[in-house]
């Protein structure tokens, strides 16, 4: 399903989502066309781009193609999706002690719409992070690299 959506493959193209998406959430999914956790994350979202579109951009990002990207956001487990809003990194509070990326995909599409909609809520009060309305149990669970160092 990951031909059904726009991809960017450089940084400049991923610098330059986030400097024009105005008042919509930009999602970037992180991950490899080949993989098939990354291709179910991709069939979620192809599903509800038409829905989310007054409030979402979703793109499609190699991490092969954004070493740069791949580094500062600490994507060591793919499919990562990070979310901005109006240029401005959007964290969220998942339950887990990481809040910059989701990792993995989402169990329905109901859960990302939800997700969605929180965060682009949140992002109009001009909040910068949100709490996660997905089911605890829907997230998947995974050990943070750095953790203990």
């Amino acid at each position: 399903m990951s031909f059904l959506l726009p991809k960017l493959t450089s940084k400049r193209e991923v610098d330059q989502a986030i400097k024009s998406v105005a008042e919509k959430v930009l999602v970037l999914r992180f991950g490899r066309d080949n993989d098939a956790v990354c291709l179910q994350l991709d069939d979620i979202l192809a599903k509800t781009a038409h829905d989310l579109s007054k409030m979402a951009v979703i793109y499609l990002v190699d991490v092969n193609n954004v070493p740069v990207y791949t580094q500062y956001f600490d994507i060591s487990y793919i499919p990562s999706t990070v979310f901005f809003f109006n240029g401005q990194h959007m964290k969220v509070d998942y339950g887990s002690p990481d809040h910059t990326k989701f990792v993995g995909s989402f169990k329905t599409k109901q859960d990302f719409i939800d997700l969605i909609e929180v965060i682009y809520r949140g992002a109009m009060r001009g909040k910068l992070i949100v709490r996660s309305p997905i089911d605890p149990n829907n997230i998947p669970k995974y050990d943070l690299l750095y953790q203990g160092i």
